[in-house]
């Protein structure tokens, strides 16, 4: 008998709920979205109200079930892949003290320059915190929005709430909480707050950096693998999922863990790029290594015996959405002839299709347009948290069209510039799986290709491989399948995308000119947003 599984996705900014079904292949047999919001500060601040996010799991759980006819009682296990980096505090009964602090949110900047930038400096960090991270973690936390900076700025603006913490979780290990009643972390997870032990054998917190850092143990959970059997659905969590009690729950992941299983580029030198609301460059590498200067890192994935060394764009597909509401969702309409629906909402989603034709026949490097894709500060190759985007050269002959086109080229400049930055260190594969929305788009693809000069590859459901890799992990937890090396032969490409070189000689081109926006503006970026 055929096994089903539930996966969720826990996005920046909706929950995507996959039911699969799990044989000598997998198959998605119901899905549905449900968004949430995101409370954007001027001070710095992005957070978000944890029970949304168990609202919208308990609501797309129903409506997969209602859109399946699967029996609940065939649900065979559920997991989780979920945005890293955030904060969530707990109290004792598992409340959370304050909403959760998002990956994006870098407003603990003080917290940063006191924790790292004092004493003797390498590299511009304070020497012995820094050889003491690398050598205990691998990585140290260099940057305003991991995770330890917004834990002290919670300690120092508010301490009342600081006072009633309990366990300090992530977002998915959150709504494993909520699911199980169990205070856990993932490896992935406990990797990511980066006060964790990577050295071979010890695989825990690491008391040395928490003291470092000023972080209390009592406030970290147990860690459990990805694949690990954390919890049962309790009967209060059933209830509200509509699910039968005792349900195996199991760890998951992370979407940086994650998403590289669910495209199948799970063997060791595998390259993936995701295309989601943020988006990096990630290559399954069998040893930790570093790029302080260029903020890349070898991460914990759900692999134990790999490490992925991953390198972060902030805003991707997120620019993609502020075209959609500022330049193509405009006063005059101009975009709205051929909609479809009287929703709103409707006529949002279909617009990226629209869109994609509209600017089909902009030429590479459109007319001159370049974009620079940093809306909210930007991470690596370089870390600047003022950095913005900017349209550059435009003149009078200058439409929308250039405009949009310029945006899906500067994001594939930006990968670019971190697959250049990678290859330092680690040799990316020659062929490269692109997953997340943007892998969607024909046009998308093709112009990455071009602008990277490789082949491109694309799977079958790209935006759902979060959800893949959450459904491997419970398939490699209920024995289904050896391990997750094994998606490897479950997730074959569906389309390829061969660089056309009479582009790729104008993307190389201006591509040294993309560069140089950061650096000639670098100090106008601080003194407008610094």
């Amino acid at each position: 008998m055929n096994t089903f599984v539930i996966a969720y996705d826990v996005g920046t900014t909706a929950m995507k709920t996959c039911l699969f079904e799990l044989s000598d292949k997998m198959q998605l047999i119901a899905d549905a979205v449900e968004g949430y919001e995101l409370h954007m500060m001027e001070n710095g601040g992005v957070e978000q109200e944890p029970d949304d996010w168990w609202r919208a799991m308990c609501n797309t759980t129903k409506k997969v079930l209602a859109e399946s006819g699967v029996s609940t009682h065939r649900i065979a296990g559920l997991s989780f892949c979920g945005q890293m980096q955030g904060l969530v505090l707990v109290d004792k009964k598992g409340a959370p003290v304050r909403r959760g602090m998002s990956y994006m949110d870098n407003r603990a900047k003080q917290e940063l320059k006191e924790g790292l930038g004092t004493g003797i400096k390498i590299a511009g960090l304070n020497g012995y915190k820094l050889i003491n991270s690398i050598l205990i973690g691998g990585a140290v936390a260099a940057s305003v929005k991991d995770p330890v900076w917004k834990y002290k700025w919670v300690e120092r603006h508010e301490p009342d709430n600081f006072q009633k913490v309990y366990k300090w979780l992530d977002v998915k290990e959150y709504l494993i909480l909520k699911t199980t009643g169990k205070f856990i972390m993932t490896e992935d997870s406990a990797f990511a707050t980066l006060l964790y032990d990577t050295r071979r054998g010890r695989k825990e917190f690491s008391k040395k950096v928490c003291a470092m850092l000023g972080v209390e143990m009592q406030h970290l959970p147990t860690v459990v693998k990805c694949t690990d059997l954390v919890g049962r659905v309790t009967s209060e969590a059933a209830a509200e999922l509509a699910l039968p009690v005792g349900i195996p729950v199991f760890g998951g992941g992370g979407d940086a863990s994650l998403i590289g299983v669910g495209a199948g580029a799970v063997k060791e030198g595998s390259t993936h790029i995701y295309l989601g609301t943020s988006g990096w460059v990630s290559t399954v590498v069998g040893r930790q290594a570093l790029d302080i200067k260029n903020m890349i890192a070898s991460i914990v994935g759900a692999q134990p015996e790999y490490f992925n060394y991953f390198a972060e764009l902030e805003t991707a597909g997120k620019c993609l959405e502020w075209v959609r509401d500022h330049l193509a969702l405009d006063e005059i309409n101009i975009y709205l002839r051929n909609k479809d629906s009287k929703s709103p909402e409707t006529v949002k989603m279909n617009l990226y299709d629209y869109m994609m034709q509209a600017i089909k026949d902009v030429p590479p490097g459109s007319n001159g347009v370049i974009f620079t894709p940093w809306l909210h500060g930007n991470r690596c190759p370089f870390e600047d948290p003022n950095a913005r985007g900017i349209f550059f050269n435009i003149s009078i002959e200058t439409g929308k069209t250039e405009l949009i086109h310029a945006v899906l080229e500067g994001v594939c400049y930006h990968l670019r510039w971190q697959l250049e930055a990678s290859e330092r260190k680690v040799k990316a594969s020659k062929t490269i799986r692109l997953v997340g929305g943007g892998a969607l788009a024909p046009l998308t693809c093709q112009i990455l290709a071009d602008v990277l000069g490789r082949e491109i590859e694309t799977v079958d459901n790209p935006q759902n491989t979060g959800a893949v890799g959450a459904a491997i992990v419970t398939a490699v937890g209920l024995k289904l399948i050896k391990g997750i090396t094994d998606a490897d032969n479950l997730i074959t490409a569906k389309e390829r995308y061969l660089p056309n070189q009479k582009n790729t000689i104008i993307y190389d081109q201006y591509f040294p000119v993309f560069k140089s926006l950061y650096y000639n503006n670098k100090n106008a970026f601080s003194l407008l947003n610094g």
